[in-house]
């Protein structure tokens, strides 16, 4: 068996008492006081998470912005320096890859951020794609740690506690930095629908400013428990429930993240082939009639007791207080209001479909 992988903060979360478990190839923090006392931090404070175990790739050279186009589905062209993007990788087939964001750093220089249980996986295939690129392609995973600040006081905190200036950053923007003699890179980005940072540096700046901000005492500590329940809760999806090697982004509701009157990129075929024709499933939200929880895999039956689908993330969610579910079902059932059924373990339960945004973002427009 592999040895399970350590973030630079590892001794840090197992000091603090933190539940560990592992996620995606690594030893990660589930929960440190709780996992609802951590969504509400973040949620009406602020909190922070390690997020080290993402991956980064570093991309360069002429064909940079051409190459980053062909592998995306978003659209590059001609972007500003300092802008974000987020979309995914496809395989022909119109499946999923990797979803990710894209950071451009210059015009022939774009920083890439992976989820943590493809590295490996994306790592190989973004290098298999490059023939007939003028590119380097740089593997930065090892070497960086980052931070997920988020919450409404995340700009007061990043401003006060740390000393960086981010007030200037524009939701989806971010700038790179000199901090404390080294070179820093931070985004106005997040994934708990709240206003938030990220920032990337070397493994000895993310534990110094990891001490910083706990030892203010303004910031919550916060595990993959929560930052799941907080993503869930604002609609974004996870890779390996509501996006896959096999569910398309048509099928997961994010066409919007597919520029199809840019340039051939990989899956552009399959995508406008299913848009034209409509996905047979689609990603959408439940509310149970009932206190039951819904969980990853438990069948979703239609009035008649057949089976339509399976959910892909469920909860009893903590900030509306209401058993809802995203679920993978046939598009004939995914119209709002429409009556459906979850089974949990031997009973059903009735649920309706309702829009997959539960709960308000609260992004810095």
């Amino acid at each position: 068996m592999d040895q399970m992988k350590k973030t630079c903060l590892h001794q840090r979360h197992v000091d603090l008492g933190a539940q560990m478990s592992p996620f995606g190839g690594f030893d990660m923090p589930i929960q440190y006081r709780g996992i609802v006392e951590e969504h509400n931090a973040v949620r009406n404070a602020c909190g922070v998470f390690d997020v080290s175990h993402m991956g980064e790739v570093d991309i360069k050279g002429p064909d940079a912005e051409k190459f980053v186009n062909y592998i995306f589905t978003n659209d590059v062209t001609g972007a500003p320096v300092g802008q974000c993007f987020y979309g995914m990788m496809l395989h022909p087939t119109g499946g999923v890859v990797d979803d990710l964001l894209v950071y451009k750093r210059a015009d022939d220089n774009f920083f890439l951020v992976i989820n943590a249980a493809n590295i490996d996986k994306d790592v190989d295939w973004i290098r298999s794609q490059r023939e007939g690129f003028d590119v380097e392609i740089d593997h930065l995973s090892d070497s960086l740690g980052e931070l997920a600040i988020q919450g409404p006081n995340a700009e007061k905190v990043v401003t006060e506690v740390l000393g960086i200036e981010c007030a200037d950053l524009a939701f989806y923007t971010f700038k790179e930095i000199t901090y404390k003699g080294k070179h820093v890179i931070i985004s106005r980005t997040g994934y708990t629908g709240e206003d938030g940072f990220e920032i990337y540096c070397d493994h000895d700046l993310t534990v110094e400013i990891w001490d910083m901000l706990l030892a203010s005492g303004q910031v919550e500590p916060c595990g993959l428990g929560c930052r799941d329940t907080l993503r869930f809760e604002v609609g974004l999806p996870l890779y390996g429930d509501e996006l896959s090697d096999e569910i398309t982004p048509v099928e997961a509701g994010l066409s919007m993240f597919v520029k199809l009157d840019k340039e051939n990129f990989i899956g552009k075929e399959a995508i406008a082939k299913q848009k034209a024709e409509g996905a047979r499933r689609k990603v959408v939200g439940l509310e149970l009639q009932d206190r039951a929880i819904p969980r990853h895999g438990y069948e979703v039956l239609n009035e008649n007791d057949e089976v339509i689908g399976e959910v892909t993330t469920g909860y009893h969610a903590i900030s509306v207080d209401k058993s809802i579910a995203m679920a993978l079902i046939d598009a004939a059932y995914a119209k709002l209001d429409t009556p459906v059924k979850i089974r949990i373990r031997r009973k059903t339960f009735p649920a309706v479909v309702v829009k997959k945004k539960f709960y308000k973002k609260s992004y810095k427009q």
